[in-house]
């Protein structure tokens, strides 16, 4: 099943939920394993996050979400207007030092980049686009 039209969603983490229900509606359909996909739930959840939280801070906005299914990938590409930011651009975080001596932030992007096969950023149109694929597998 390809989704082609994008699930559009407000800028608020209320709409999160509708997002995850999609991703495991289709997941599921594709016959990914369960663990396969909360891993990729948590990693658009944070994401999406991400830019209400971030990006639009608090200022009305849409996200859309666009899936592109096959029987071994899923490939999910969010997009955004809010102001540009890659957020592959990030150093590692310190995951070595006390707790009370790290900075915080940037382990979001370190998880989704560890959960997803493959990730990817561009800003084009306007749009900051983040796009990741979670294979099966095998």
């Amino acid at each position: 099943m390809d989704q082609s039209a994008p699930l559009v969603i407000r800028a608020d983490l209320n709409e999160i939920p509708r997002v995850t229900a999609v991703l495991d509606r289709v997941m599921r359909e594709r016959g990914f394993a369960r663990d396969a996909i909360l891993d990729l739930q948590l990693a658009v959840e944070e994401v999406v996050a991400n830019a209400i939280i971030h990006g639009y801070r608090g200022k009305a906005g849409d996200i859309a979400i666009t899936i592109h299914a096959t029987d071994r990938t899923l490939e999910i590409r969010i997009m955004d207007r809010a102001p540009p930011f890659n957020p592959l651009s990030l150093p590692e975080p310190d995951r070595e030092s006390d707790l009370t001596d790290r900075q915080i932030g940037g382990l979001g992007i370190y998880l989704v980049r560890h959960v997803v096969d493959d990730i990817s950023y561009r800003y084009a149109g306007g749009k900051n686009i983040l796009t990741v694929v979670k294979r099966k597998p095998g």
